[in-house]
């Protein structure tokens, strides 16, 4: 499978970007600072592009199989568009670009079906206030994933860790996973890559944790 990855310098994109490139897929990551991405090796191809500009992320998109973004916001004392305007750029290239599959990562933080009443109604409206910019960026990222007609799947991981992969998460489909408050990046890159090879999780919010 060829895939082009964004976010690859960050907590999750890093994860995913060793678990595909060990599974043997063709990875194009790509960054703004190469300089943060070390290692290498057969299968990955990094290439230093703006994600913000369309024309210049189609020509690493057109031809690959899927396309995973792992863009997280960048701080939360203040109100970002980053998620948002960075998947509304990919969104159009993929269109111009015949490329259907869409994986982007956001949070379950935000919902509460499927939750207990402590974390319902005790612990999520602390969040949602110390969050609120945060969230509102992921809101609107998923609007734009949910209005692009491609075959797009969001992933709602709870509070992640830097733990090790242990394959034993648990996943939910349009719900959150009852009881679920933390999951490691491997864990959730593993999910990332089952979800790539599960045509039952296209058009779906699938929620992973522990």
């Amino acid at each position: 499978m060829k895939i082009t990855l964004f976010g690859a310098t960050g907590g999750t994109g890093r994860q995913v970007l060793d678990l595909a490139c060990a599974a043997g897929y063709e990875v194009t990551a790509v960054v703004r600072d190469p300089a943060r991405l070390t290692g290498n090796g057969q299968h990955l191809t990094v290439v230093t592009a703006n994600v913000m500009d369309p024309d210049a992320i189609g020509s690493l998109i057109a031809g690959r199989h899927a396309v995973v973004t792992a863009i997280g916001p960048r701080e939360g004392r203040t109100p970002s568009t980053v998620q948002t305007d960075s998947t509304a750029s990919i969104v159009t290239a993929m269109r111009h670009n015949g490329t259907r599959r869409l994986i982007v990562v956001s949070n379950s933080g935000m919902f509460t079906d499927g939750d207990g009443p402590v974390s319902r109604l005790v612990a999520k409206p602390i969040l949602r206030r110390l969050l609120r910019h945060p969230w509102a960026d992921m809101r609107r990222m998923e609007d734009v994933v949910r209005d692009s007609e491609l075959d797009w799947t969001i992933t709602r991981p709870p509070m992640l860790t830097n733990g090790p992969r242990t394959g034993s998460y648990r996943t939910a489909a349009d719900r959150n996973v009852r009881g679920g408050i933390r999951v490691s990046r491997a864990d959730l890159a593993d999910g990332i890559l089952r979800c790539l090879a599960d045509p039952g999780s296209i058009h779906t919010a699938v929620s992973i944790a522990n």
